[in-house]
Protein backbone atom coordinates (compact mmCIF):
# COMPACT_ATOMS: atom_id res chain seq x y z
CA UNK A 1 0.00 0.00 0.00
CA UNK A 2 1.40 3.38 -1.03
CA UNK A 3 1.04 6.49 1.04
CA UNK A 4 0.53 9.69 -0.96
CA UNK A 5 3.79 11.16 0.35
CA UNK A 6 5.77 8.03 -0.63
CA UNK A 7 5.14 7.07 -4.27
CA UNK A 8 6.23 3.65 -5.49
CA UNK A 9 9.25 3.27 -7.73
CA UNK A 10 6.91 2.70 -10.70
CA UNK A 11 5.02 5.90 -9.88
CA UNK A 12 8.29 7.81 -9.65
CA UNK A 13 9.44 6.43 -13.00
CA UNK A 14 6.21 7.61 -14.61
CA UNK A 15 6.38 10.99 -12.85
CA UNK A 16 9.95 11.57 -14.06
CA UNK A 17 9.01 10.39 -17.56
CA UNK A 18 6.14 12.88 -17.73
CA UNK A 19 8.56 15.68 -16.78
CA UNK A 20 10.55 14.90 -19.94
CA UNK A 21 7.61 15.71 -22.28
CA UNK A 22 9.06 13.65 -25.13
CA UNK A 23 7.11 11.71 -27.78
CA UNK A 24 9.23 8.58 -27.26
CA UNK A 25 11.81 7.22 -24.89
CA UNK A 26 15.14 6.05 -26.23
CA UNK A 27 17.89 4.46 -24.13
CA UNK A 28 19.27 7.98 -23.49
CA UNK A 29 16.03 9.10 -21.80
CA UNK A 30 15.74 5.82 -19.94
CA UNK A 31 19.27 6.34 -18.61
CA UNK A 32 18.35 9.84 -17.46
CA UNK A 33 15.29 8.45 -15.66
CA UNK A 34 17.51 5.83 -14.02
CA UNK A 35 19.92 8.52 -12.81
CA UNK A 36 17.09 10.70 -11.50
CA UNK A 37 15.75 7.75 -9.49
CA UNK A 38 19.14 7.28 -7.86
CA UNK A 39 19.42 11.03 -7.22
CA UNK A 40 15.99 11.13 -5.60
CA UNK A 41 15.99 7.80 -3.76
CA UNK A 42 19.66 7.04 -3.22
CA UNK A 43 20.55 3.35 -3.19
CA UNK A 44 16.84 2.44 -3.14
CA UNK A 45 16.52 4.06 -6.58
CA UNK A 46 18.91 1.68 -8.33
CA UNK A 47 16.91 0.17 -11.17
CA UNK A 48 17.79 -1.59 -14.41
CA UNK A 49 17.14 0.23 -17.69
CA UNK A 50 15.12 -2.78 -18.89
CA UNK A 51 12.79 -2.46 -15.89
CA UNK A 52 12.28 1.26 -16.54
CA UNK A 53 11.57 0.62 -20.23
CA UNK A 54 9.06 -2.05 -19.21
CA UNK A 55 7.25 0.33 -16.83
CA UNK A 56 7.06 3.00 -19.55
CA UNK A 57 5.84 0.50 -22.13
CA UNK A 58 3.21 -0.95 -19.78
CA UNK A 59 1.95 2.59 -19.11
CA UNK A 60 1.41 3.05 -22.84
CA UNK A 61 4.35 5.35 -23.45
CA UNK A 62 6.26 4.90 -26.69
CA UNK A 63 9.58 3.21 -26.00
CA UNK A 64 12.25 2.71 -28.64
CA UNK A 65 14.28 0.10 -26.88
CA UNK A 66 16.70 -2.64 -27.67
CA UNK A 67 18.02 -4.85 -24.95
CA UNK A 68 21.71 -4.88 -24.27
CA UNK A 69 21.84 -8.37 -25.76
CA UNK A 70 20.51 -6.97 -29.07
CA UNK A 71 23.31 -4.49 -29.47
CA UNK A 72 26.15 -5.60 -27.23
CA UNK A 73 27.95 -7.87 -29.66
CA UNK A 74 26.98 -5.88 -32.72
CA UNK A 75 27.56 -2.22 -31.99
CA UNK A 76 28.66 -1.39 -28.50
CA UNK A 77 32.30 -2.03 -29.33
CA UNK A 78 31.95 0.70 -31.95
CA UNK A 79 31.07 3.20 -29.22
CA UNK A 80 33.75 2.25 -26.70
CA UNK A 81 35.95 5.21 -25.86
CA UNK A 82 34.40 7.28 -28.63
CA UNK A 83 33.51 10.31 -26.52
CA UNK A 84 36.98 11.39 -25.49
CA UNK A 85 37.57 14.90 -26.75
CA UNK A 86 40.26 16.65 -24.76
CA UNK A 87 41.30 18.66 -27.83
CA UNK A 88 39.63 20.07 -30.92
CA UNK A 89 41.35 17.40 -32.99
CA UNK A 90 39.92 14.68 -30.69
CA UNK A 91 36.45 16.21 -30.98
CA UNK A 92 36.66 16.35 -34.77
CA UNK A 93 37.81 12.72 -34.95
CA UNK A 94 34.99 11.74 -32.60
CA UNK A 95 32.41 13.38 -34.86
CA UNK A 96 34.05 11.90 -37.97
CA UNK A 97 33.68 8.43 -36.45
CA UNK A 98 30.08 9.10 -35.35
CA UNK A 99 29.29 10.31 -38.87
CA UNK A 100 30.86 7.21 -40.42
CA UNK A 101 28.87 4.91 -38.14
CA UNK A 102 25.64 6.84 -38.64
CA UNK A 103 25.94 6.68 -42.43
CA UNK A 104 26.92 3.01 -42.39
CA UNK A 105 24.00 1.99 -40.17
CA UNK A 106 21.50 4.10 -42.13
CA UNK A 107 22.72 2.64 -45.44
CA UNK A 108 22.48 -0.88 -44.01
CA UNK A 109 18.95 -0.23 -42.76
CA UNK A 110 20.02 -0.73 -39.14
CA UNK A 111 17.76 1.92 -37.64
CA UNK A 112 18.32 1.02 -33.98
CA UNK A 113 22.07 1.29 -34.44
CA UNK A 114 21.74 4.61 -36.30
CA UNK A 115 19.56 5.92 -33.45
CA UNK A 116 22.21 4.74 -30.98
CA UNK A 117 24.81 6.84 -32.83
CA UNK A 118 22.57 9.88 -32.42
CA UNK A 119 22.18 9.10 -28.71
CA UNK A 120 25.95 8.90 -28.32
CA UNK A 121 26.28 12.26 -30.11
CA UNK A 122 23.65 13.78 -27.80
CA UNK A 123 25.60 12.44 -24.85
CA UNK A 124 28.77 14.06 -26.28
CA UNK A 125 26.90 17.36 -26.56
CA UNK A 126 25.70 17.05 -22.94
CA UNK A 127 29.20 16.19 -21.68
CA UNK A 128 30.71 19.19 -23.44
CA UNK A 129 27.90 21.36 -22.08
CA UNK A 130 28.47 20.16 -18.51
CA UNK A 131 32.15 21.09 -18.69
CA UNK A 132 31.40 24.40 -20.46
CA UNK A 133 29.03 25.39 -17.64
CA UNK A 134 31.21 24.20 -14.76
CA UNK A 135 32.69 27.32 -13.17
CA UNK A 136 35.32 25.23 -11.41
CA UNK A 137 36.91 24.54 -14.80
CA UNK A 138 39.36 27.14 -16.09
CA UNK A 139 37.77 29.67 -18.49
CA UNK A 140 39.92 28.68 -21.48
CA UNK A 141 38.90 25.02 -21.19
CA UNK A 142 35.24 25.99 -20.68
CA UNK A 143 35.35 28.07 -23.88
CA UNK A 144 36.82 25.11 -25.79
CA UNK A 145 34.08 22.79 -24.53
CA UNK A 146 31.43 25.36 -25.44
CA UNK A 147 32.86 25.38 -28.97
CA UNK A 148 32.86 21.57 -29.09
CA UNK A 149 29.29 21.57 -27.77
CA UNK A 150 28.37 23.75 -30.77
CA UNK A 151 30.07 21.28 -33.11
CA UNK A 152 27.95 18.41 -31.77
CA UNK A 153 24.82 20.55 -32.07
CA UNK A 154 25.52 21.42 -35.71
CA UNK A 155 26.30 17.79 -36.58
CA UNK A 156 23.11 16.57 -34.89
CA UNK A 157 21.01 19.18 -36.73
CA UNK A 158 22.69 19.02 -40.16
CA UNK A 159 25.06 16.08 -40.48
CA UNK A 160 25.29 16.45 -44.25
CA UNK A 161 26.60 20.02 -44.03
CA UNK A 162 28.67 19.65 -40.88
CA UNK A 163 32.15 19.11 -42.31
CA UNK A 164 31.87 22.03 -44.73
CA UNK A 165 30.59 24.18 -41.86
CA UNK A 166 33.46 23.01 -39.63
CA UNK A 167 36.11 24.00 -42.18
CA UNK A 168 34.55 27.45 -42.48
CA UNK A 169 34.23 27.73 -38.70
CA UNK A 170 37.86 26.78 -38.03
CA UNK A 171 39.04 29.33 -40.63
CA UNK A 172 36.81 32.09 -39.22
CA UNK A 173 38.45 35.12 -37.57
CA UNK A 174 36.42 34.48 -34.39
CA UNK A 175 37.69 30.90 -34.05
CA UNK A 176 41.26 31.91 -34.90
CA UNK A 177 41.20 34.73 -32.36
CA UNK A 178 39.67 32.66 -29.58
CA UNK A 179 41.38 29.31 -30.17
CA UNK A 180 44.51 29.81 -32.30
CA UNK A 181 46.70 28.59 -29.45
CA UNK A 182 44.52 25.51 -28.74
CA UNK A 183 44.03 24.67 -32.41
CA UNK A 184 47.76 24.95 -33.20
CA UNK A 185 48.57 22.76 -30.21
CA UNK A 186 46.32 20.08 -31.72
CA UNK A 187 48.22 20.01 -35.00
Amino acid sequence: MTRPDHPTKKEMILEIAREFSVPRFTPAEVEQIRRQLVARLGAAGKTSPDYIAGVLDTAGMRVVWTTKADTEGLYEEEFQDLLHFATFEDAEMCIVRLDELFRKFKNDGEHAAAERVLEVARLGHRRAEMIARNHKVEPEKRAEKEEIMQWFKVWLETPGAFFDWLEVRKASPDFQKRFAKSASADA
